[in-house]
């Protein structure tokens, strides 16, 4: 299954680095420039839309403006702003910032399109019970009413992968991440951190989406706060830094100088690259999960939704992500060697060969790697040990890095030999580190053990919140596939799904599920191009209806009055 998975997914990789990446980024500039770059124009609207200003509960819907837009961030906001900056900066230097910074501006009006469609073509029943919710939406609807039947099995494709992306990225793996960071951080067995998750995630879900969004309205700001802050507290810390933080993002976007790995550091490309996928894949723009959320909002006018979603790329990227890059280039960690446990059969080591542009990963290490005094002897092969594609300059074999190793390692096998004969699967060295560790590193360098907790109780919310934001993607999925009917069987087998997820390997489910969500990207992004009329002349109505400085009482007359004449004219 496993060798399956991945053949596909070479294809897909390859798809994600160059077609699909210019189709998003492609997308994003054409509906920018077709919409009069509304994000920017209409971003204030957005904000006093998402605190309530124009609420009216009498609207069709099952949430408030802002429980829609704090459902959507749970699973937007998650352990990719923790874990994908740092990526991106690993792998394309500081000048990646600037270019996620560039995606999310460019995915605020994508997101802002999809949204708007997803409110137009809802399906509303109002005889739907808590748990099946009243309205429905997302891309598999607008695909269908807004391009016509011939599409519906387009509409089915997307509907089907994006189940399978709820029960695995969505789920399972956001399970897995917190048992994980549980058991290594406190040594609680992953079964009973499974097994609690398990049951508020049940708890909450089958309550429906008015419940998940009086959840996740308490949860989003309360976890995204406790970030922000614990950020906010580490720049000012190091505030002699934080100005050529800044300066290193802006100066390296176009004249990239510095990387801690991968061939090409330095190559305007792979900056490029890396800042551009790690945005577009952290705000979610263009993948058509989130206008599921928004198409739950008690709303009359399509685009009010639409202005709302616009905020969550802003909220996503130019703040939360800015934030983690700022700590991670201001207190040094991104290119500092941190003492690390080297695990030889499992965790982030490698093997890799210098070449004129960096270390490049060796796929067939040779059989032995021999090692005196702590440093490696290289011989002609010329591979070395790494930790995240960067090698490792010396291996001790104790935790307090004393006493140098000195013996073979054995890389098929995933074990080391000393000298005496003793084995180990474990040796210590400075180490370059990645992904959420890194960030935690960055938090714990500027607040101690408090910084370290911030990113672990961040996880924790995190896994937890994106989990419940997804199960609601995936049972609009299967009402749209299978009826009301398969909704409870849905939920209960999510909530069987998590508790795997928590339990087992996930490398299967990982490579189904990014492949799933690549592939439920594409036709969303097309139907945006196909309907971006629809979304235009929706737009220029609603703001030419509603001035600047208008009052609550006479938008509120307007949105009757608007309502009205659309039901007249249907």
């Amino acid at each position: 299954m496993l060798d399956f998975v991945l053949e596909i997914q070479g294809y897909v990789d390859w798809a994600l680095q160059y077609p699909l990446l210019i189709l998003l980024l492609g997308t994003g500039i054409f509906l920018t420039l077709r919409l009069g770059f509304v994000q920017f124009r209409k971003f204030g609207h957005g904000v006093l839309v998402a605190m309530g200003k124009y609420d009216d509960p009498d609207d069709d819907g099952d949430v408030t403006h802002f429980q829609a837009l704090t459902t959507a961030l749970s699973a937007t906001v998650g352990i990719g702003n923790i874990a994908g900056v740092a990526l991106a900066i690993h792998w394309g230097g500081p000048g990646a910032v600037f270019w996620m910074w560039i995606t999310a501006l460019l995915g605020m009006c994508t997101k802002f399109t999809e949204v708007t469609l997803a409110q137009r073509f809802r399906v509303v029943d109002k005889s739907g019970s808590d748990m099946e919710g009243t309205v429905s939406g997302g891309p598999m609807y607008y695909i269908e009413k807004g391009l016509g039947l011939k599409f519906k099995p387009l509409a089915i494709f997307v509907a089907a992968a994006m189940v399978l992306v709820s029960f695995l990225t969505g789920n399972a793996i956001q399970a897995n991440t917190v048992a994980d960071l549980m058991n290594a951080e406190f040594a609680i067995p992953v079964w009973i951190t499974g097994g609690i998750t398990a049951c508020v995630v049940g708890l909450v879900i089958l309550g429906g989406i008015r419940r998940i969004g009086s959840v996740t309205s308490i949860l989003a700001p309360a976890m995204g706060v406790t970030y922000v802050i614990g950020g906010l507290v580490i720049l000012v810390m190091f505030y002699d830094q934080v100005i050529p933080a800044f300066a290193s993002i802006f100066v390296e976007a176009f004249n990239p100088t510095a990387g801690v790995a991968g061939v090409g550091i330095g190559v305007f490309i792979q900056t490029l690259l890396w800042g551009v996928r790690r945005g577009l894949f952290s705000n979610e723009a263009g993948q058509g999960s989130a206008p599921i959320a928004h198409s739950a909002a008690k709303t009359e006018e399509p685009v009010s939704e639409g202005a709302v979603a616009l905020l969550e790329p802003f909220i996503d990227t130019i703040v939360i992500c800015t934030i983690t890059a700022l700590v991670l280039l201001s207190t040094g960690v991104w290119n500092e060697p941190i003492d690390s446990t080297l695990t030889l059969d499992g965790g982030d080591y490698s093997y890799v060969e210098q070449t004129e542009l960096g270390y490049e990963s060796v796929e067939s290490p040779p059989a032995e790697l021999l090692i005196d005094g702590g440093q490696q002897i290289v011989g002609e092969a010329g591979v070395w040990f790494a930790w995240h594609e960067v090698r490792v300059q010396a291996l001790y074999s104790d935790a307090e890095q004393t006493q140098p190793f000195t013996g073979i390692i054995y890389p098929e096998q995933g074990l080391a030999v000393s000298e005496a004969g003793d084995t180990t699967r474990t040796l210590y060295g400075p180490a370059i580190e990645n992904g959420a560790p890194l960030t935690a590193a960055g938090f714990k360098r500027g607040l101690g053990g408090i910084g370290n907790l911030i990113v672990v109780i961040s996880v924790f919310l995190f896994g937890i919140s994106t989990a419940i934001s997804w199960s609601y993607y995936g049972d609009r999925c299967s009402m749209y596939l299978f009826g009301k009917q398969s909704i409870l069987v849905y939920k209960l087998l999510f909530v069987v799904m998590h508790f795997v997820g928590a339990v087992t390997s996930l490398n299967v489910i990982w490579n189904i599920g990014d492949t799933a969500l690549s592939l439920v990207t594409i036709p969303n992004v097309i139907a945006l191009l196909l309907l971006s009329g629809v979304a235009k002349k929706l737009t220029d109505d609603y703001f030419n209806a509603y001035r600047p400085g208008i009052t609550r009482d006479e938008y509120l007359t307007k949105v009757r009055q608007r309502a009205a004449t659309r039901k007249e004219q249907t």
